[in-house]
């Protein structure tokens, strides 16, 4: 684990015409790293976040909530492939529900806002190198889409993934591209400012920004929201909703009692012999949904004032250089998170905010619940629940997005289910409601639900 190492994978980022500023984030990263730094954040050095302020009770007129909304920009990670559902393009291409994809709702949403309150509310997409062909050419179909010259996307970073043994750049003959990866969403900081597009959303009037997971359809644009950030004066907040039994693995802001600094842990920074402490939803009454809220011209002069790199917390994300052959090398990929950036601000703040902030599509599970008449389409592109949200647990067989297509054509409806469980292989192709708690046994062959 020498310098030289190091610089292999400085010269191969130069080769590849990675930023300046994106290339200074990996060397701080991969130092971390080489000096044993886990990034692990002990129990005892935090105290529990209590006392958080509620949307609900915030008092903003309609006239503030109109006037921030008009100076937001929302961006959207869509970095991501999706590839623990089998999908090998972008996810948010994904179909959620009536031939509408997430990419779909979300201009859906984005356009009703900008009529509704006489908006430009540009729209931005952070995308990979993975993603960005795919994402743009979906969008074409919306040609208004883009605001004042203003791009549709900027470019997440690249870095290469470093050997477990040595750190230096793994060399995968086989398919070059999977010697790289994304360095985790914390690049949203140095890829804003290296892209230009901070600089042009500042001089085109914008103040803040709506930073949200792409496949989180309900962080949509928030005119009350928005007011209440403007009124805060703050850098950044986040918004957090109460954490029930189902919420235990999700990420918790916490205090930092050195200095009274609030901080993000997540559960790659939490010991295993603390995990009990993590998943304790009354110790730790709030999860942090990743939706997160921007000061632009307060995060440009941290970022001027820091050179391009605000030093976040490191996640060592331990895998095999090709994902699908666990023969392969093992690596490191050195990420961040761009929630942890809250510690790195003075005065950061957070909101409790309605459940129906928080939307997210990680598996199955929350495709069908999407999918369901659990949930309506308004034209204004949101899903709107009209039922308590059942627990849905879907077995191995309905892991992969062809999969689940093949075994459930038809949704069952679920506005009177407490909750499905299906282990086994059963197909949903007719007609059916699920009432109450059923649960579908493994019957070692494939069966029908009617």
């Amino acid at each position: 684990m020498t310098e030289a190492a190091l610089q292999q994978c400085l010269d191969k980022m130069d080769a590849a015409g990675v930023s300046r500023p994106a290339i200074d984030n990996f060397a701080h990263y991969w130092r971390l790293c080489a000096s044993g730094a886990t990034g692990v954040i002990a129990e005892a050095t935090i105290r529990p976040l209590l006392d958080v302020p509620s949307l609900d009770a915030v008092d903003i007129s309609e006239a503030d909530a109109r006037a921030a909304l008009q100076r937001t920009v929302l961006i959207k990670l869509n970095g991501g492939l999706g590839t623990s559902m089998g999908l090998d393009r972008a996810k948010t291409l994904l179909e959620v529900r009536d031939g509408k994809s997430f990419l779909d709702l979300i201009v859906a949403q984005v356009q009703y806002a900008r009529v509704a309150y006489s908006a430009r509310l540009p729209l931005l997409f952070m995308n990979s190198f993975r993603t960005r062909d795919d994402t743009l050419d979906y969008l074409s179909r919306y040609p208004e889409l883009a605001v004042d010259g203003l791009p549709l996307d900027f470019l997440q970073s690249r870095e290469p993934k470093i050997l477990a043994g040595d750190l230096s750049p793994v060399s995968w003959p086989d398919d070059p591209s999977l010697e790289w990866c994304p360095p985790g969403h914390g690049d949203l900081y140095p890829s804003l400012l290296s892209s230009g597009v901070l600089d042009a959303l500042i001089e085109a009037g914008f103040r803040y920004a709506s930073v949200a997971n792409g496949d989180n359809l309900g962080s949509g644009p928030d005119a009350r929201l928005a007011g209440w950030f403007a009124s805060t004066g703050a850098p950044y907040a986040a918004e957090l909703c109460p954490r029930t039994v189902n919420d235990r693995k999700g990420g918790h802001l916490a205090v930092r009692i050195a200095d009274g600094q609030l901080i993000l842990r997540d559960t790659a920074q939490t010991a295993p012999e603390e995990m009990d402490f993590f998943t304790d939803e009354h110790r730790h009454p709030y999860f942090h949904t990743n939706n997160l809220w921007l000061d632009l011209v307060q995060l440009r002069d941290v970022l001027i004032e820091r050179n391009g790199v605000l030093g976040l917390p490191l996640i060592r994300n331990e895998k095999t250089v090709d994902p699908s052959d666990p023969a392969s090398p093992a690596v490191i990929q050195l990420e961040s998170a761009m929630g942890a950036a809250i510690e790195v601000f003075a005065g950061a703040t957070a909101i409790a905010v309605p459940r129906d902030r928080f939307l997210p599509v990680k598996t199955t599970n929350e495709l069908l619940l999407l999918r369901s008449d659990v949930f309506d389409l308004g034209e204004d592109g949101r899903l709107t629940a009209t039922a308590a949200i059942p627990e849905i647990s879907l077995g191995k067989r309905y892991k992969l997005v062809d999969d689940f297509d093949r075994l459930v054509p038809v949704v069952p409806s679920l506005r009177r289910a407490e909750a499905l469980v299906v282990d086994g292989e059963w197909t949903f192709d007719a007609p059916a409601e699920v009432i109450g708690r059923v649960e579908l046994p493994d019957t070692g062959q494939p069966e029908h639900y009617r």
